[in-house]
Protein backbone atom coordinates (compact mmCIF):
# COMPACT_ATOMS: atom_id res chain seq x y z
CA UNK A 1 0.00 0.00 0.00
CA UNK A 2 1.38 3.57 -0.96
CA UNK A 3 2.58 5.58 1.68
CA UNK A 4 -0.02 7.78 3.33
CA UNK A 5 1.75 11.54 2.49
CA UNK A 6 0.80 14.50 4.49
CA UNK A 7 -0.11 16.62 1.60
CA UNK A 8 -0.17 16.25 -2.13
CA UNK A 9 0.13 19.55 -4.16
CA UNK A 10 -1.06 19.55 -7.84
CA UNK A 11 0.91 21.87 -10.11
CA UNK A 12 4.46 23.04 -9.38
CA UNK A 13 4.12 26.63 -10.61
CA UNK A 14 4.74 29.13 -8.08
CA UNK A 15 1.96 28.59 -5.78
CA UNK A 16 2.43 25.27 -5.31
CA UNK A 17 6.16 25.39 -5.10
CA UNK A 18 5.79 28.34 -2.26
CA UNK A 19 3.54 25.75 -0.68
CA UNK A 20 5.98 23.22 -0.98
CA UNK A 21 8.39 25.38 0.86
CA UNK A 22 6.24 25.94 3.13
CA UNK A 23 5.48 21.99 4.42
CA UNK A 24 8.60 21.41 3.76
CA UNK A 25 10.24 23.71 6.14
CA UNK A 26 6.90 22.30 8.51
CA UNK A 27 8.60 18.97 8.17
CA UNK A 28 5.54 17.73 6.42
CA UNK A 29 5.97 14.81 3.81
CA UNK A 30 4.89 16.10 0.45
CA UNK A 31 4.15 15.34 -3.57
CA UNK A 32 4.44 18.16 -6.17
CA UNK A 33 2.83 16.17 -9.19
CA UNK A 34 3.95 18.91 -12.17
CA UNK A 35 3.41 18.31 -15.59
CA UNK A 36 6.20 21.02 -16.75
CA UNK A 37 3.83 23.41 -19.02
CA UNK A 38 3.54 26.41 -17.20
CA UNK A 39 1.21 29.39 -18.18
CA UNK A 40 3.99 31.55 -18.84
CA UNK A 41 6.16 29.06 -20.73
CA UNK A 42 6.04 31.77 -23.81
CA UNK A 43 7.40 34.89 -21.97
CA UNK A 44 10.60 35.28 -21.85
CA UNK A 45 10.80 37.22 -19.03
CA UNK A 46 8.84 37.29 -15.68
CA UNK A 47 8.10 41.06 -13.79
CA UNK A 48 6.58 42.09 -10.44
CA UNK A 49 8.40 39.60 -8.37
CA UNK A 50 11.05 41.48 -5.86
CA UNK A 51 14.68 40.49 -6.11
CA UNK A 52 13.63 38.23 -9.11
CA UNK A 53 12.36 40.74 -11.48
CA UNK A 54 12.80 39.55 -15.51
CA UNK A 55 13.58 36.47 -13.98
CA UNK A 56 13.22 33.91 -17.27
CA UNK A 57 10.81 31.71 -15.88
CA UNK A 58 12.25 28.32 -16.41
CA UNK A 59 14.90 29.69 -14.00
CA UNK A 60 12.75 30.90 -11.22
CA UNK A 61 11.19 27.29 -11.29
CA UNK A 62 15.07 25.81 -11.46
CA UNK A 63 15.96 27.80 -8.57
CA UNK A 64 12.87 27.49 -7.00
CA UNK A 65 13.08 23.42 -6.74
CA UNK A 66 16.76 23.43 -6.27
CA UNK A 67 16.37 25.38 -2.60
CA UNK A 68 12.98 22.86 -2.04
CA UNK A 69 15.23 20.01 -2.51
CA UNK A 70 16.93 21.11 1.12
CA UNK A 71 13.63 19.59 2.38
CA UNK A 72 13.42 16.19 2.00
CA UNK A 73 10.35 15.42 2.98
CA UNK A 74 9.37 16.97 -0.09
CA UNK A 75 9.16 15.14 -3.48
CA UNK A 76 8.79 15.88 -6.92
CA UNK A 77 6.98 13.75 -10.05
CA UNK A 78 6.55 14.92 -13.70
CA UNK A 79 3.33 13.54 -14.48
CA UNK A 80 -0.20 14.67 -14.37
CA UNK A 81 -2.68 14.04 -12.05
CA UNK A 82 -5.95 13.07 -13.78
CA UNK A 83 -8.63 11.49 -11.07
CA UNK A 84 -8.84 11.68 -7.71
CA UNK A 85 -10.93 9.86 -4.93
CA UNK A 86 -11.52 9.15 -1.13
CA UNK A 87 -11.83 12.35 1.52
CA UNK A 88 -10.39 13.77 3.89
CA UNK A 89 -7.76 12.39 5.62
CA UNK A 90 -6.21 10.01 2.87
CA UNK A 91 -7.55 11.05 -0.57
CA UNK A 92 -5.88 8.76 -3.36
CA UNK A 93 -4.49 10.67 -6.75
CA UNK A 94 -4.33 8.83 -10.09
CA UNK A 95 -2.19 9.85 -12.34
CA UNK A 96 -1.78 9.98 -16.58
CA UNK A 97 1.84 8.03 -15.86
CA UNK A 98 -0.35 5.16 -13.70
CA UNK A 99 1.37 6.29 -10.30
CA UNK A 100 -0.49 6.38 -7.35
CA UNK A 101 -0.21 8.63 -4.80
CA UNK A 102 -1.94 8.81 -1.08
CA UNK A 103 -2.18 12.51 0.86
CA UNK A 104 -4.02 13.41 3.48
CA UNK A 105 -4.61 16.91 2.44
CA UNK A 106 -4.62 17.94 -1.07
CA UNK A 107 -3.53 21.22 -2.45
CA UNK A 108 -4.72 22.42 -6.20
CA UNK A 109 -2.45 24.58 -7.82
CA UNK A 110 -3.50 23.73 -10.99
CA UNK A 111 -3.92 27.52 -12.92
CA UNK A 112 -5.20 28.77 -15.76
CA UNK A 113 -4.70 28.55 -18.97
CA UNK A 114 -5.14 31.84 -21.93
CA UNK A 115 -7.29 30.79 -24.38
CA UNK A 116 -5.87 32.82 -27.44
CA UNK A 117 -8.42 34.62 -30.06
CA UNK A 118 -8.61 33.17 -33.27
CA UNK A 119 -6.50 35.53 -34.90
CA UNK A 120 -4.41 34.47 -37.48
CA UNK A 121 -0.63 35.89 -36.46
CA UNK A 122 -1.42 35.89 -32.61
CA UNK A 123 0.23 32.94 -32.03
CA UNK A 124 3.42 33.62 -33.58
CA UNK A 125 3.81 36.92 -31.34
CA UNK A 126 2.13 36.11 -28.42
CA UNK A 127 4.83 36.42 -25.55
CA UNK A 128 7.44 38.12 -27.46
CA UNK A 129 5.30 41.38 -28.42
CA UNK A 130 1.31 40.49 -27.69
CA UNK A 131 0.92 40.62 -24.44
CA UNK A 132 -2.00 40.22 -21.12
CA UNK A 133 -1.27 41.55 -18.25
CA UNK A 134 0.31 45.36 -18.70
CA UNK A 135 1.68 45.10 -14.92
CA UNK A 136 3.89 41.67 -16.14
CA UNK A 137 4.97 43.48 -19.56
CA UNK A 138 3.79 47.26 -19.68
CA UNK A 139 7.07 48.75 -18.84
CA UNK A 140 8.48 46.73 -22.23
CA UNK A 141 5.85 48.01 -24.19
CA UNK A 142 6.05 51.94 -22.84
CA UNK A 143 5.20 54.36 -25.67
CA UNK A 144 5.01 52.36 -28.22
CA UNK A 145 2.14 52.67 -30.97
CA UNK A 146 -0.23 49.86 -28.76
CA UNK A 147 -2.96 47.75 -30.65
CA UNK A 148 -5.14 46.24 -27.71
CA UNK A 149 -7.76 43.91 -28.99
CA UNK A 150 -10.44 43.59 -26.33
CA UNK A 151 -14.05 43.69 -26.30
CA UNK A 152 -17.43 43.53 -23.96
CA UNK A 153 -17.83 45.06 -20.97
CA UNK A 154 -13.73 45.34 -20.18
CA UNK A 155 -13.34 47.71 -23.12
CA UNK A 156 -12.78 51.06 -21.19
CA UNK A 157 -11.07 49.06 -18.23
CA UNK A 158 -8.44 47.54 -20.22
CA UNK A 159 -8.37 51.20 -22.01
CA UNK A 160 -7.53 53.20 -19.08
CA UNK A 161 -5.31 50.36 -17.44
CA UNK A 162 -3.19 50.64 -20.61
CA UNK A 163 -3.04 54.14 -20.88
CA UNK A 164 -0.56 54.02 -17.57
CA UNK A 165 2.03 52.69 -20.10
CA UNK A 166 1.38 54.73 -23.64
CA UNK A 167 -1.10 56.97 -24.32
CA UNK A 168 -0.93 55.88 -28.02
CA UNK A 169 -3.46 53.08 -28.12
CA UNK A 170 -5.89 51.69 -30.91
CA UNK A 171 -8.76 49.07 -29.63
CA UNK A 172 -10.10 46.41 -32.12
CA UNK A 173 -12.88 44.78 -30.62
CA UNK A 174 -12.84 41.91 -33.68
CA UNK A 175 -16.05 42.13 -34.41
CA UNK A 176 -19.48 43.83 -32.72
CA UNK A 177 -18.07 46.32 -30.12
CA UNK A 178 -21.23 46.15 -27.71
CA UNK A 179 -20.56 49.25 -25.99
CA UNK A 180 -23.22 52.05 -25.71
CA UNK A 181 -23.33 55.67 -27.22
CA UNK A 182 -22.54 56.86 -23.82
CA UNK A 183 -19.21 54.58 -23.64
CA UNK A 184 -18.34 55.49 -27.11
CA UNK A 185 -18.33 59.14 -26.54
CA UNK A 186 -15.89 58.31 -23.11
CA UNK A 187 -13.73 56.81 -26.76
CA UNK A 188 -14.02 60.17 -28.18
CA UNK A 189 -13.26 63.02 -26.20
CA UNK A 190 -9.92 61.25 -25.18
CA UNK A 191 -9.17 60.39 -29.30
CA UNK A 192 -8.59 56.71 -28.97
CA UNK A 193 -9.23 55.04 -31.70
CA UNK A 194 -11.82 52.44 -32.26
CA UNK A 195 -12.53 49.56 -35.05
CA UNK A 196 -15.43 47.32 -34.64
CA UNK A 197 -14.35 45.23 -37.90
CA UNK A 198 -12.81 41.81 -37.78
CA UNK A 199 -9.60 41.22 -37.53
CA UNK A 200 -8.12 39.34 -40.41
CA UNK A 201 -4.30 38.52 -39.23
CA UNK A 202 -1.53 40.11 -37.35
CA UNK A 203 1.45 40.74 -39.23
CA UNK A 204 5.16 40.09 -38.08
CA UNK A 205 8.52 39.83 -38.51
CA UNK A 206 10.00 37.19 -35.78
CA UNK A 207 7.83 37.83 -33.26
CA UNK A 208 7.38 41.32 -33.53
CA UNK A 209 4.17 42.99 -34.63
CA UNK A 210 3.89 45.26 -37.44
CA UNK A 211 0.45 46.29 -37.92
CA UNK A 212 -3.11 44.71 -37.93
CA UNK A 213 -4.99 44.17 -40.57
CA UNK A 214 -8.87 44.19 -40.78
CA UNK A 215 -11.02 42.19 -43.22
CA UNK A 216 -11.77 45.27 -44.86
CA UNK A 217 -7.96 45.44 -46.16
CA UNK A 218 -7.77 48.87 -43.45
CA UNK A 219 -3.88 48.01 -42.08
CA UNK A 220 -3.18 49.69 -38.77
CA UNK A 221 0.17 49.98 -37.91
CA UNK A 222 1.73 48.93 -34.61
CA UNK A 223 4.24 47.83 -32.47
CA UNK A 224 2.83 46.37 -29.56
CA UNK A 225 -0.25 44.35 -28.49
CA UNK A 226 -2.40 44.06 -25.41
CA UNK A 227 -5.25 41.43 -25.54
CA UNK A 228 -7.72 40.15 -23.20
CA UNK A 229 -8.01 35.97 -23.89
CA UNK A 230 -10.44 33.58 -22.48
CA UNK A 231 -9.25 32.03 -19.02
CA UNK A 232 -10.17 28.17 -18.27
CA UNK A 233 -9.30 26.03 -15.86
CA UNK A 234 -6.03 24.63 -15.98
CA UNK A 235 -7.45 21.44 -14.85
CA UNK A 236 -10.73 20.08 -14.29
CA UNK A 237 -10.05 18.12 -11.09
CA UNK A 238 -11.43 21.00 -8.85
CA UNK A 239 -14.92 20.72 -10.58
CA UNK A 240 -14.77 16.89 -10.15
CA UNK A 241 -14.14 16.76 -6.65
CA UNK A 242 -17.27 19.43 -6.05
CA UNK A 243 -15.07 22.78 -5.17
CA UNK A 244 -17.50 25.56 -5.57
CA UNK A 245 -17.06 28.06 -8.23
CA UNK A 246 -16.94 31.63 -8.66
CA UNK A 247 -18.84 33.32 -11.01
CA UNK A 248 -15.58 33.81 -13.36
CA UNK A 249 -14.89 29.96 -13.19
CA UNK A 250 -12.58 30.39 -10.34
CA UNK A 251 -12.83 27.78 -7.20
CA UNK A 252 -14.05 30.13 -4.18
CA UNK A 253 -12.78 29.93 -0.74
CA UNK A 254 -13.92 29.87 2.96
CA UNK A 255 -11.04 31.99 4.28
CA UNK A 256 -7.55 33.63 3.49
CA UNK A 257 -5.56 30.59 3.80
CA UNK A 258 -7.21 28.85 0.18
CA UNK A 259 -9.86 26.55 2.24
CA UNK A 260 -12.14 25.48 -0.43
CA UNK A 261 -15.71 24.10 0.40
CA UNK A 262 -14.42 20.34 0.13
CA UNK A 263 -12.81 19.15 3.45
CA UNK A 264 -9.13 18.69 2.92
CA UNK A 265 -8.69 20.56 0.12
CA UNK A 266 -7.24 23.42 -0.62
CA UNK A 267 -6.16 26.03 -3.62
CA UNK A 268 -3.94 28.48 -4.48
CA UNK A 269 -2.94 30.85 -7.28
CA UNK A 270 -4.54 31.32 -10.54
CA UNK A 271 -7.38 29.05 -10.44
CA UNK A 272 -8.34 31.06 -7.39
CA UNK A 273 -8.60 34.53 -8.07
CA UNK A 274 -8.61 36.77 -11.26
CA UNK A 275 -5.52 38.76 -9.97
CA UNK A 276 -2.94 36.81 -12.13
CA UNK A 277 0.28 37.80 -10.82
CA UNK A 278 3.51 35.60 -9.78
CA UNK A 279 3.63 36.91 -6.97
CA UNK A 280 0.59 36.76 -5.86
CA UNK A 281 0.36 33.29 -6.79
CA UNK A 282 3.14 32.71 -4.65
CA UNK A 283 1.98 34.41 -1.70
CA UNK A 284 -1.48 32.59 -1.78
CA UNK A 285 0.79 29.50 -2.11
CA UNK A 286 2.24 30.24 0.96
CA UNK A 287 -0.56 30.83 3.09
CA UNK A 288 -2.30 27.59 1.34
CA UNK A 289 0.62 25.60 2.77
CA UNK A 290 0.42 27.70 6.13
CA UNK A 291 -3.58 26.60 6.26
CA UNK A 292 -2.37 22.70 5.33
CA UNK A 293 -0.01 22.43 7.83
CA UNK A 294 -2.50 23.85 10.26
CA UNK A 295 -5.40 21.30 10.04
CA UNK A 296 -2.76 18.97 10.06
CA UNK A 297 -1.53 20.02 13.16
CA UNK A 298 -4.60 20.26 15.02
CA UNK A 299 -5.79 16.72 14.07
CA UNK A 300 -2.59 15.11 15.49
CA UNK A 301 -3.50 17.16 18.77
CA UNK A 302 -6.49 15.65 19.02
CA UNK A 303 -4.85 12.47 17.94
CA UNK A 304 -2.53 12.78 20.69
CA UNK A 305 -5.36 13.69 23.40
CA UNK A 306 -7.66 10.43 22.61
CA UNK A 307 -4.14 8.66 23.36
CA UNK A 308 -3.51 10.17 26.52
CA UNK A 309 -7.12 9.76 27.38
CA UNK A 310 -6.78 6.04 26.83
Amino acid sequence: MEQLLDAAIIGGGPAGLNAALVLGRARKNVIVIDEGLPRNRVTHESHGFLTRDGIKPDEFRRIAVEQIRAYPSVRFAADIAVDIAGADGDFKISTKEGRTYRAKKLLLAVGKKDRLPAIEGLTDVYGKSAFVCPYCDGWELRDRELAVIVKGEHILHFAKTILGWSDRIILFTNGPHELTDAQREELRVRNIPLHDGPIRRIVSEDGMVNRVELEDGFSVPCTGIFFAPTLVAGSDLPQALGCELTPTGSVATTNALGKSSVPGVFVAGDIATEMNQLIQAAAMGAMAGAGINAELLAEAWEARGQMGQG
